[in-house]
């Protein structure tokens, strides 16, 4: 579980920098939906962020972290799934970049904070390559922590 973790952590920061690259080369603006859901999780948790200057703040801290979270859960998530089988790679990316790309925009959706039926080719390319890093990042990580000798202990 903890390689997964790792594993989950390296494609996390895969995925912001794949995000961050296709700012900088189409300059486009970030995405504000995680912040969005991060507030929305607050208020169904009846939690106070502080004034509107402070909230925006911590809606921005904490949409990233939680975006973190999710990386790393499922990456944890695949370690326990994956400890005593070898996955092909091309899987072993389908499900860990998948099931990320799910989870986050899943939950979004469920927030009402996007609706993916709503997006153009164009912003579905931006979700699908960073997500694809995510996955190849998490995946080769977890077969460089986990060699074959290692698997199934």
């Amino acid at each position: 579980m903890v390689d997964g973790a790792i594993a989950g952590a390296v494609g996390s920061a895969a995925l912001n920098i794949v995000s961050f690259l296709d700012m900088a080369t189409r300059a486009r603006p970030a995405s504000n939906t995680p912040e969005e859901a991060a507030g929305r999780l607050a208020d169904a948790a009846h939690v106070g962020l502080g004034p509107e200057d402070q909230a925006a703040n911590r809606r921005s801290g904490l949409g990233a972290v939680l975006g973190y979270g999710v990386g790393i859960a499922a990456g944890a998530l695949f370690g326990v799934l994956a400890a005593r089988r070898r996955v092909p790679l091309p899987l072993a990316v389908g499900m860990l970049g998948g099931g990320v790309m799910a989870t986050s925009d899943g939950s979004m959706t469920v927030l009402g904070v996007t609706d993916p039926r709503t997006w153009r080719r164009v912003d579905w390319l931006s979700d699908i390559v960073p997500h694809l890093a995510y996955g190849l990042a998490a995946a080769a990580t977890w077969r460089r922590l986990r060699p074959p000798s290692r698997r199934g202990r």
